[in-house]
């Protein structure tokens, strides 16, 4: 286990957080830091909105934001040349990812946070740390 690991959170590891998933729990109770990104928050924010719960998701959301270890990370100038390594590379081997993701590797390579998320397409992103279990990530 990596007491001192950074995990980013993809839109369906907090959606399991939020399902008390007991491998994502591990996994945020070993960090020292948890992050969401500005793109995750804006595709959790949709997703409320076209549920029946949105005013209780975002309640839920605000509280979680509010944890001192959870950190917003932004899109900024920097991210930008991220996304722009990450694109090329991927695009050089054919093996294109959404948009939305490649901006989501984009920041946690930016920030050096490992990504909890349940798409193996993030396995193609040169340099990531990514995984859906404790192990995964030691």
């Amino acid at each position: 286990m990596v007491a001192f690991m950074k995990i980013l959170l993809d839109t369906n590891s907090y959606a399991a957080f939020k399902r008390g998933n007991p491998e994502v729990l591990e996994i945020l109770q070993s960090a020292c830091q948890i992050g969401l990104c500005s793109v995750v928050l804006g595709e959790l924010r949709a997703g409320f909105a076209l549920g029946n719960r949105e005013s209780r998701n975002l309640e839920e959301l605000d509280e979680f934001l509010q944890v001192p270890r959870v950190v917003l990370l932004t899109v900024d100038e920097v991210t930008a040349k991220y996304y722009a390594k990450v694109y090329k590379q991927l695009r050089t081997q054919g093996q294109p990812i959404p948009t939305n993701d490649l901006w989501i590797a984009a920041i946690a390579l930016q920030h050096s946070f490992a990504l909890l998320s349940y798409d193996r397409h993030f396995l193609k992103v040169e340099g990531l740390l990514w995984g859906q279990k404790l192990s995964d990530f030691g």
